[in-house]
């Protein structure tokens, strides 16, 4: 099993859920974020004061699947989450040693 790790812009979320659920994907975790990676934030002007914002708001999206789903998953968060601008996200993926179903016992791609 592999864990899909991707971290995007907020309000790309409903289109990544969507495109996660049109190839098959029945479940995600969503946790909201902050953070900055090559853009290191940017600054806004508030009733004619600056201020910088270093940590912007991002969406983790989680996501287990099965070694052979790994390609279309990438493929559709990545065309779903993308806006061509600085900031869109990056994408982890992780090996999964054990899946447990807590409700049934199930484990490995059974459980998910």
């Amino acid at each position: 099993m592999k864990l899909i790790v991707a971290v995007i812009k907020p309000f790309k979320l409903e289109e990544v859920r969507e495109a996660l659920a049109q190839i098959g994907v029945q479940g995600l975790t969503v946790t909201e974020s902050k953070g900055f990676g090559r853009q290191k934030g940017h600054a806004h002007l508030y009733r004619s004061s600056g201020y910088e914002l270093n940590f912007l708001p991002k969406v983790k999206v989680e996501v287990a699947v099965a070694p052979e789903d790994v390609p279309r998953a990438i493929e559709a968060i990545q065309a779903a989450g993308r806006t061509g601008k600085v900031g869109d996200g990056k994408i982890f993926l992780y090996d999964i040693e054990q899946i447990v179903r807590i409700r049934t016992g199930e484990t490995g791609k059974d459980a998910l």
